[in-house]
């Protein structure tokens, strides 16, 4: 029987990541969550994410990273001045290539500094705390999907898979104790309207997300997430109490 299942949950404000947070705690976990502020446009997406964890009674950390905004510097999400933003697109083009809303690497960095900080909990509770390493789990949670999504390569299985083994292959944590980083991809293949339909049934705070890419202070109602979250609420039969109706 597992005695500590340590979760760390990749809360960016949204829909997604809302309900994935959810669905970690009805599993059981002791789940924290964290943010990363790298730069990006739409920064109304921070002061969800604080408001999600408040509902959720999670404990939750900012990180500032913005310096990766200038590594990561091909994207229209940290240099909006330079690339634009795709904008009323049908779901057939949002399945033809990768937009520029793609950030370079964006989850592979934020999976490592996550996996950072969740060995260093771990640890903590293996050689401070005398936690049986046995008894441990140490997972990520992101809520990555490939369905109903952009296009971004970072979002695939097969991109799971291999960083989880490249994580377990390069931590104190899975080489030394043998517990392996598990990144559970809850949402990974569900439609959108089947995560608003989870959501619910989560009781997941979605009034409280934005999802929206532009730097407004409403929906834009145009860009790729605010397309995918209008159809997936309609799909579902569902009010979405925090977007405009967008659907085209």
């Amino acid at each position: 029987m597992t005695d500590t299942r340590l979760g760390l949950v990749l809360l960016s404000g949204g829909l997604d990541s809302t309900t994935a947070a959810a669905w970690a705690l009805d599993k059981g976990m002791k789940v924290s969550a964290v943010s990363f502020d790298y730069g990006q446009t739409h920064r109304k997406e921070l002061g969800a994410a604080t408001a999600v964890a408040a509902r959720l009674g999670l404990s939750h950390s900012i990180v500032d990273v913005s310096f990766y905004r200038d590594l990561a510097a091909h994207s229209s999400l940290t240099q909006p001045q330079t690339l634009s933003m795709p904008s009323d697109r049908s779901a057939a083009e949002m399945a033809d290539g990768i937009p520029s809303t793609y950030v370079p690497l964006r989850n592979t960095f934020f999976l490592t500094m996550a996996a950072a900080w969740l060995e260093s909990k771990a640890l903590a509770e293996i050689e401070i705390n005398g936690v049986d390493a046995s008894s441990l789990e140490a997972t990520l949670v992101i809520a990555a999907n490939a369905i109903d999504y952009s296009g971004y390569p970072d979002c695939r299985p097969e991109f799971y898979t291999a960083i989880t083994e490249s994580l377990r292959l390069g931590s104190k944590l899975g080489t030394q104790y043998g517990v392996p980083f598990t990144i559970a991809t809850p949402l990974i293949d569900k439609s959108k309207a089947d995560i608003v339909r989870l959501a619910g049934n989560l009781g997941a705070p979605i009034d409280e997300t934005w999802s929206c890419y532009a730097a407004g202070e409403t929906p834009c109602g145009h860009c790729d997430s605010c397309l995918l979250r209008a159809r997936g609420f309609a799909e579902a039969g569902v009010h979405d109490p925090a977007l405009i109706s967008t659907q085209k």
